[in-house]
């Protein structure tokens, strides 16, 4: 997650103009490293993930972890070559299969496995990676990613990991693509006495080593992307509730600083709520064998699987801000409601390519939207998406460059929350929209996915054909622009700044009636009782009178 008030901070400071040939620069500064860990290389492709066990030692003081990942998977198809992702500093000193050690070759963060044993198709097969080091050091949390080392107000270790983007390769070694995630896994962390580590799933176990550590053991049931894994290291207390949803008792659990624990019970009733309204809206939560954390850490939060990371400093709105600007987004808090919608959109439906990152954020984004609708209604709702759209800057596609593990625009946050609001208009019908919203995450369930799968199941239960809707709003930068003029009663009309093929129909008040038009890209004629006409403000579009 990076919100969107970080993009257009970004933007003030640094405005952007991508021509095509700052495109095409752009695409020719990739590397091989890029490639390496972008890219569905043969070294990944013949072997399927089935489970982890991250068993490592965090040491505070030194700010270094040492460890190892024991990697389970499926072979595919026979290859003896396996690459593992580790990032610099960090060391991967030592790879065994079966007790014996194996010849690893290094390419900078990607680390080339030579296997002796024959690898035949259908078997399990493992190896256990050990690695040590000082990890890269987050300094502005998550945007740039690593491991934040902090104190909290009583001087004791607040520790956290965010890795979005970056990679969890910064922090512990694996398969560092998004494509493959692990079946299950298993979270072993070593800290010092006195704090408590939370991680992902369900806790299992809480070992006195009889020295002056203790180890924390986790337990995830659930598929879960690798940048979803998380540590969070602190002096917390712990309390919780049961929310009774579509499948039942869903325990609920909230680790917070001790000094913020009377706080964090009033606060953190948005998490019931949104609960409720994502459920209604987008089906039963992808989760509860795994339970649902939300997690106080020293940073601003993250969509880390059932272990949400929050760091909103008990605010509403975004650290207190309304990124709206019209009063509504101040009516929860924003860390909650839009790193837990991730659940759905992120962690449930995971984007095969990290250029397809819109199908995490910009319906997260829109989430925000429906958090409002469900209980303040329609008019709030849409008052609160429309008002982001001061911070959509049109600067590039929203779809990033494939296989180079490289994000669109930032405006996949507000510009997609848009264009799925647009979305809605089209559909028309609130109940079929709900149930297409819940559809997505049923049929995808678990799942990786391709902007391809999201943008045909979309036009198939809609009946729309969407293809020049989404060439439009997620390949081009251009607004559809409503050009008309009226005279003598008759309404001109055409579409302009628009890709091929885009012919979206518009509602538009006239005389105090609502009612449809059909642009395209050539002029089209209405009679009308009118002098004027006024666009529906929820469709993302611009419009120019001449």
């Amino acid at each position: 997650m990076k919100s969107p008030l970080f993009f257009l901070v970004v933007f003030l400071i640094f405005p952007l103009t991508y021509s095509n040939a700052q495109l095409l620069q752009e695409k020719n500064n990739f590397t091989r490293q890029d490639t390496l860990r972008g890219s569905i290389t043969p070294e990944r492709e013949w072997w399927d993930l089935t489970y982890y066990h991250l068993d490592i030692e965090v040491y505070p003081e030194e700010k270094s972890i040492a460890g190892k990942n024991t990697i389970q998977y499926r072979v595919l198809k026979p290859y003896q070559v396996l690459q593992i992702d580790l990032q610099k500093p960090l060391q991967l000193t030592k790879v065994t299969q079966n007790g014996k050690e194996l010849e690893i070759k290094h390419d900078g963060n990607a680390h080339f496995v030579m296997l002796k044993d024959q690898q035949n198709i259908g078997e399990i097969n493992s190896v256990i990676a050990y690695y040590q080091g000082k990890p890269r050091e987050a300094i502005r949390a998550p945007w740039d990613g690593g491991i934040s080392w902090k104190k909290d107000n009583n001087n004791k270790h607040f520790i956290a990991s965010s890795c979005q983007g970056l990679g969890a390769s910064v922090w512990w070694p694996n398969k560092d693509h998004m494509y493959d995630e692990v079946d299950s896994m298993d979270i072993s962390v070593t800290i010092p006495k006195g704090l408590m580590n939370v991680s992902n799933g369900r806790l299992k176990s809480v070992v006195d080593n009889n020295n002056e550590t203790i180890t924390t053991n986790w337990h995830v049931a659930n598929p879960i992307n690798n940048y979803g894994v998380n540590i969070n290291i602190g002096d917390y207390a712990n309390f919780s509730e049961v929310f009774k949803g579509e499948k039942g008792d869903l325990d609920m659990n909230y680790y917070v600083l001790k000094d913020n624990l009377e706080k964090a019970k009033e606060h953190f009733k948005d998490a019931p709520k949104m609960m409720k309204a994502f459920e209604h809206w987008f089906g039963p939560y992808p989760f509860y064998e795994d339970s649902f954390k939300l997690v106080e850490v020293p940073y601003l939060g993250m969509e880390h699987q059932s272990s949400v990371t929050y760091g909103n400093q008990y605010k509403k709105g975004y650290l207190g801000k309304d990124l709206s600007g019209t009063g509504e987004g101040l009516k929860f808090d924003f860390i909650i409601i839009h790193e837990a919608g991730h659940e759905w959109f992120a962690n449930n439906i995971t984007n095969v390519d990290i250029a397809d990152m819109w199908i995490h954020e910009s319906f997260t984004n829109y989430s925000e939207n429906l958090f409002l609708d469900y209980y303040y209604g329609k008019e709030s709702s849409a008052k609160y998406v429309i008002g982001t759209r001061n911070g959509i800057r049109n600067d590039r596609p929203i779809i990033g460059q494939y296989n180079v593990n490289h994000e669109g625009s930032g405006d996949m946050y507000n510009k997609g929350g848009n264009m799925l609001h647009t979305l809605r208009q089209l559909i028309e019908d609130d109940e079929k929209w709900r149930q297409i919203l819940r559809g997505l995450n049923k049929t995808f369930y678990h799942q990786t996915v391709t902007t391809e799968q999201v943008e045909n199941y979309l036009s198939e239960q809609s009946g729309i054909d969407l293809t020049a809707f989404f060439n439009q709003y997620l390949r081009d930068t251009r607004i559809p622009t409503l050009e008309y003029k009226i005279e003598n009663k008759q309404l001109k009309y055409r579409w302009t700044n628009i890709v091929d093929g885009f012919d979206m129909p518009i509602q538009v008040l006239i005389a105090n009636k609502t009612q449809w038009i059909f642009p395209n890209n050539t002029w089209k004629t209405l009679s009308i009782k009118s002098d004027t006409i006024k666009i529906d403000e929820d469709f993302y579009v611009k419009s120019i009178k001449l």
